[in-house]
């Protein structure tokens, strides 16, 4: 099952000023049900996002209208805590295709890229230019180019250079699972096989 591909973004961005966060607040336990990544985005944050009776609370920032867009920036250490891929699955399943952060935990980072969610690590300086860039006009674009490995504003031209494995980067543009990625080389291997 292939991927979808990821070249370049051009969105405005829901903002998550908050370090530490973990799997648990990104997908509570009592939902991590199925296996399949389908449904998980209704439940993204959950506890952040309804009261007790299920009702939004308006101050968070997934229950205001002026937030919208296909980029996700979080604080600092963003994925912490247990393993579980349903983390990567839910924002996906949300409808983000990048994550933003000045640190992301490994293995956070490993299941989002395995999906096609982006995690684009930043310094802390270019991050809060981030922050101050969308408290500033909620509409404001940020470009993703991974082909350059790019992050940049697009009202101040600002850019920063962000890393990712070499693998994961094809994978991505190519929109290749690891399955995937073998049957591509197939010509390749066989190839080998016969020396």
């Amino acid at each position: 099952m292939a991927i979808e591909k990821f070249i370049t973004l051009v969105s405005s961005a829901v903002p998550l000023p908050i370090e530490n966060v973990d799997t648990d607040q990104i997908i509570p336990a009592r939902f991590l049900k199925a296996t399949t990544r389908d449904g998980f985005g209704e439940n993204l944050f959950r506890d952040w996002r309804y009261d007790g009776q299920n009702n939004p609370k308006p101050d968070f920032v997934l229950n205001q209208n002026k937030y919208s867009g296909a980029i996700l920036v979080g604080g600092k250490n963003f994925g912490s805590g247990s393993s579980r891929e349903h983390a990567a699955w839910a924002i996906y399943d949300y409808g983000f295709k990048v994550v933003v952060s000045s640190f992301f935990a490994d293995i956070f980072k490993g299941n989002s890229l395995n999906i096609g969610l982006l995690p684009v690590q930043v310094t802390e300086s270019f991050l809060e230019k981030i922050f101050k860039a969308i408290e500033k006009d909620p509409d404001a674009k940020i470009k993703v180019d991974l082909r350059k490995q790019e992050i940049s504003l697009e009202v101040s031209g600002e850019k920063e250079i962000f890393d990712i494995n070499p693998y994961k980067k094809e994978c991505l543009l190519n929109g290749y699972e690891d399955i995937d990625y073998l049957i591509s080389r197939k010509d390749k291997i066989e190839a080998f096989e016969k020396k």
